[in-house]
């Protein structure tokens, strides 16, 4: 296997993330999510360890559909309280030469001239290390947030983000041209006038008239991740991701998602390996096997029951409360995150879930496999994974913060690094050309984005 492993850490300005009571566990600190050090330590510790990019997640809303009330995310600190996930990485961009940050942003509840700016501003200012997780919100009590008595349909969803997208690629890649800027202090001149175009967008979800107001970033269109895996996600992705997020508790049920997302990208004009696909992945790792199986032992102690219904509640759409513990879930299509619906109901014929498996599962990192096992065992699982289900790269998620992330980059990476699976230095450039190569620091020519660099009817300004 010649493939490079590519390298996220998985995090969000949360206490515990997607192991819902371990934020209790006394060797954790996840609960500094307040605290600035925090993050420049985290991101300090990660470049050390040659990670490509720290992947943020985050919501707008709260997991209230357990019960039918936010009391069991509130008590237990699942992902509440939560904090902007962008505001964290100037610092960790300062603090750092070459690690890369992908940020999670619904478009659902955004405005597309807005989020460019931002965009676009944190691209200047990490020297073009910065990517969108582009998601639409799952939760009911986002779109509550905002005026709505409800999220908006699954299906809806993707076609408000087929224009959102469309509005923010004229901005970054069409309002300005790459020479408008002449920062001329002899003539006088900041930028040429004639170089910089209005979009004039006027759709069915937004009108957006004016220029963009921020000058091309180094990377113009921040690199471009998507972490909807149902099959209207897939479409999307099809079109417009770089990079997708998919999870899975088995190589072959991710297989299936990766296989059909290459399909559909080389179908659209792309080619199968326009995309980078990442898996989330959970290790506990110990310098023995036995060390290992102990801590896994002693952290599944704290691992919150309700906390883990509240979180799955939020995802699929479904109480759990009114299941039985030992009740097989079946697939209910609802608005919620389909894709975690499926992977536990449908997409293995052989498995069928109780609720007390799926609490227990997704206690420990969420709805990706966990793996308990010394460094060599670990890296071995790695490999496998890459084998069998095709995938490029990991987030990794943790059990414990900061210390899973310590425990794989002073036990695992080094294995990686010797088999030649992992970069051992960084290469230069942005972190498109870090994921891509060296010279594509911009969108390729055949993804969608760029048909905006080539529109001549845009009037100047």
């Amino acid at each position: 296997m010649t493939k490079r492993i590519l390298l996220n850490a998985f995090d969000m300005a949360c206490a515990g993330h997607q192991s819902p009571g371990l934020w209790a566990h006394p060797e954790d600190q996840s609960d500094r999510y307040n605290d600035i050090n925090y993050w420049v330590e985290l991101g300090q510790l990660l470049e050390k360890g040659k990670f490509d990019g720290l992947f943020l997640a985050d919501v707008v809303g709260v997991y209230d559909v357990y019960k039918g009330s936010r009391n069991a995310a509130v008590r237990q600190g699942v992902q509440v309280p939560v904090n902007d996930p962008l505001l964290l990485v100037p610092a960790m961009a300062q603090a750092t030469k070459n690690l890369s940050f992908g940020l999670t942003y619904t478009l659902t509840y955004e405005q597309p001239y807005t989020l460019a700016r931002r965009f676009s501003t944190l691209d200047h200012l990490t020297n073009g290390r910065v990517a969108w997780n582009i998601v639409s919100s799952y939760l009911d009590s986002a779109a509550r947030n905002y005026g709505l008595s409800q999220q908006i349909g699954h299906d809806n969803r993707y076609e408000l983000a087929e224009e959102f997208l469309e509005v923010v690629y004229k901005l970054w890649e069409g309002s300005w041209e790459d020479d408008a800027v002449k920062h001329d202090k002899d003539t006088r001149v900041f930028a040429d006038p004639e170089k910089v175009h209005e979009i004039d967008h006027d759709g069915k979800h937004f009108r957006v008239k004016g220029i963009h107001l921020c000058d091309p970033s180094p990377q113009r269109t921040p690199v471009l991740y998507q972490a909807g895996a149902s099959p209207r996600g897939r479409k999307f992705a099809s079109h417009h991701a770089e990079c997708v997020f998919v999870a899975g508790p088995t190589p072959q049920i991710v297989r299936k998602t990766v296989d059909d997302i290459r399909q559909k990208a080389e179908e659209s004009g792309r080619g199968r390996d326009s995309i980078k696909v990442f898996t989330v992945f959970t290790p506990i790792v110990g310098r023995t096997e036995e060390e290992a199986k102990r801590k896994h032992e002693e952290q599944k102690s704290y691992v919150s029951y309700d906390g883990a219904l509240a979180l799955l509640g939020g995802w699929t759409g479904i109480d759990y409360s009114q299941l039985e513990p030992d009740q097989t879930l079946e697939y209910i299509e609802n608005d919620s995150m389909r894709s975690a619906v499926e992977i536990f109901t449908t997409a293995d014929p052989e498995k069928r879930w109780t609720v007390e498996e799926l609490a227990k599962h997704v206690g420990l990192g969420g709805r990706g496999p966990l793996v308990v096992g010394s460094p060599e065992q670990v890296a071995d699982e790695l490999e496998r994974w890459v084998r069998e289900a095709d995938v490029d790269g990991f987030n990794i998620a943790y059990t414990l913060a900061p210390g899973t992330f310590k425990d794989f980059i002073e036990l695992v990476v080094p294995i990686l690094q010797e088999r030649g699976l992992v970069q051992k230095d960084y290469e230069e450039g942005t972190y498109r050309e870090k994921l891509f190569g060296s010279g594509k620091t911009h969108l390729p020519d055949t993804h969608t984005g760029t048909q905006y660099r080539k529109r001549k009817e845009l009037e100047t300004v």
